[in-house]
């Protein structure tokens, strides 16, 4: 059984869609940036077009670049990082929680009006329904996560310390970048969503570099261009 064509009433081709898309979601741009870029390509339309296609098409790339790659990510289990950044809405502070692997994947982006033990454990809860239990979770020493790791029975497993969490907060930054681009966010499930799909579609882009050679890095680049441009397809 085929599955049906998510594109089949779009008169613009799924090429630019996810051209658009990527663009608006990967870089700092905003959406008369995705406008005016694609404009100097030949390619005319609207922003918001290209806001009703993130809108439409994001959730769903991001869903399909997440069920890829879980199945091969058993290494994320070894050890999690876990911090938390506040993030205004009209005003009102709300916490940003993520999940960060050793190797630098976002696991889990998790939106909440607060950041006591009920939201630590909401958390924990549904980063290890989607990816397991970790051996070791490094956390700061915000007493939310060890009230939460003690209910699960996962206290024996948190770290704290000096340093030990950078991983987690440097994965704050490409978000950081995006919200100034977007001048913050207007609603709570708009952030849930945008921050979710944002941390996957960085994942699959991001090829640390510096680790690489050049010609290992355009390999690995050119692999994660050509399987975005197979999403969705029939």
């Amino acid at each position: 059984m085929t599955k049906p064509d998510p594109f089949r009433y779009f008169k613009t081709s799924p090429e630019i869609i996810r051209l658009a898309v990527m663009m608006y979601v990967r870089f700092p741009l905003s959406l008369r940036n995705v406008e005016d870029l694609l404009h100097e390509r030949g390619i005319d339309v609207s922003h918001e077009a290209v806001r009703y296609w993130w809108h439409r098409f994001g959730p769903m790339f991001a869903a399909e670049i997440r069920k890829r790659r879980i199945v091969g990510m058993k290494s994320s289990k070894w050890r999690w990082h876990l911090d938390e950044v506040f993030v205004k809405i009209n005003g009102e502070r709300h916490y940003l929680w993520r999940a960060v692997d050793h190797e630098g994947e976002v696991l889990e982006s998790f939106v909440t009006k607060t950041r006591d033990k009920k939201a630590a454990l909401k958390f924990l809860k549904k980063a290890m329904r989607k990816h397991g239990s970790p051996e070791v979770i490094v956390t700061d020493r915000l007493r939310s996560y060890g009230a939460a790791l003690k209910e699960i029975g996962a206290a024996d497993k948190q770290e704290t310390g000096r340093w030990l969490n950078n991983r987690a907060e440097n994965s704050h930054l490409p978000f950081r970048r995006r919200e100034r681009a977007m001048l913050r966010f207007r609603q709570m499930r708009c952030l849930q969503k945008f921050a979710a799909v944002h941390s996957t579609v960085y994942n699959h882009f991001n090829q640390e570099r510096a680790l690489y050679s050049r010609d290992h890095f355009k390999i690995n680049r050119g692999a994660a261009l050509a399987e975005w441009r197979q999403l969705c397809s029939t």
